[in-house]
């Protein structure tokens, strides 16, 4: 049962629901992963975007391990895109994850630009790896899923100059305000964009902005966002990053401890279980060709849901080492907060 109010004490541990249970979806894995990631990992180490301990966190992270998971339906070549498209993604979470409001609207207005028009050039080796990427994808991509990719990745790095703003202000959104922020800024929007290119498909806009369709694509994009604020919570909370987290909103706005806001998470994840369902069960039709499409396209949805969840058990960025007993047991031990360190020492060095 959700726990109804905060406890006084600071907790050192928290169940995390099981989310894999409640979950119909079936996971795959991409069959050209270890050929393509090593590749990929070349194309990126060509650019020397990070160095030192981004570079060291990035690599021990495993981000690579995620594409197999999110993409197992893309071809060779698709999937080779796929790769570079996630290592952009986590090259430049690790850039902005510790960068303040200014400096993460530069890092924005770089990135939409470099994005957009391939000849646009400041001289930074983030701009340069952007360019290569978006050129080789707009070769390969259908007309429409392109400009969509380009404007959900405003989105995204638009959303990212906010969320740094927020952690700057240490300011707490409420539930609903954040939910709305967390889809953009979380990246799966954009990501799932990549799904329908992943398969070859270029859906038209009257599908793919169709009321039961988007519907479907929130509650999906919802799905990954909570998992991951449940997954990334530890991690997030020592590095003082916390206050852009569900279970951090949950916890200020209806005065549940993380108990409580754990379980109030697993409880809403069967609530979007049903949402997507009921969704993908109203479908209309447009014609054979362009259902197979859209039913394709929801299978590469849940591939994005399930893959994300089997990924952050075998990476080490969110439970170090631990990940597969933190996936049998479902417990999680709190590390010190940075807050907690600074104070400590603060007493220490007072005594």
């Amino acid at each position: 049962m959700t726990s109804n109010s905060t406890n006084t004490t600071n907790p050192t541990s928290f169940v995390i629901p099981d989310l894999h249970a409640m979950t119909p979806f079936v996971s795959s894995f991409n069959p050209h992963y270890d050929k393509i990631s090593l590749q990929s990992s070349a194309w990126v180490d060509q650019f020397c975007v990070l160095e030192g301990k981004q570079r060291a966190r990035y690599i021990s992270s495993k981000t690579q391990l995620l594409t197999p998971y999110a993409y197992p339906r893309a071809d060779e070549e698709r999937y080779r895109c796929c790769c570079d498209y996630v290592s952009i993604l986590f090259t430049y979470d690790e850039i902005t994850d510790h960068q303040n409001e200014e400096d993460a609207r530069l890092s924005c207005e770089s990135s939409c630009s470099a994005m957009e028009d391939a000849n646009f050039d400041d001289g930074t080796a983030l701009c340069h790896m952007t360019n290569d990427f978006s050129r080789r994808l707009s070769k390969s991509c259908g007309p429409t899923t392109f400009q969509r990719f380009i404007n959900y990745w405003k989105l995204y790095v638009n959303a990212v100059t906010k969320e740094a703003q927020l952690r700057e202000r240490y300011e707490v959104l409420d539930p609903d305000s954040f939910e709305i922020l967390r889809r953009d800024f979380g990246s799966v929007l954009v990501s799932l964009v990549i799904s329908g290119y992943a398969l070859g498909i270029d859906l038209p806009d009257e599908v793919f902005n169709h009321p039961t369709f988007a519907a479907m694509y929130l509650a999906a994009t919802d799905m990954v966002c909570l998992s991951n604020d449940l997954y990334s919570y530890n991690v997030e909370q020592a590095a003082g990053h916390g206050g852009n987290n569900i279970l951090t909103t949950l916890m200020k706005a209806k005065n549940l401890s993380l108990q409580g806001a754990a379980d109030y998470v697993g409880e809403h994840w069967k609530t979007l279980i049903e949402q997507y369902l009921d969704a993908k069960r109203r479908l209309p039709s447009w014609g054979e060709e362009i259902d197979k499409d859209v039913a394709q396209y929801a299978d590469a949805m849940e591939d994005w849901v399930i893959g994300s969840m089997d990924w952050s058990f075998e990476t080490s960025r969110y439970f170090g080492d631990a990940g597969q007993e933190v996936k049998r047991t479902r417990v999680v031990h709190l590390s010190p907060s940075r807050a907690e360190d600074a104070s400590a020492t603060e007493v220490s060095a007072d005594e």
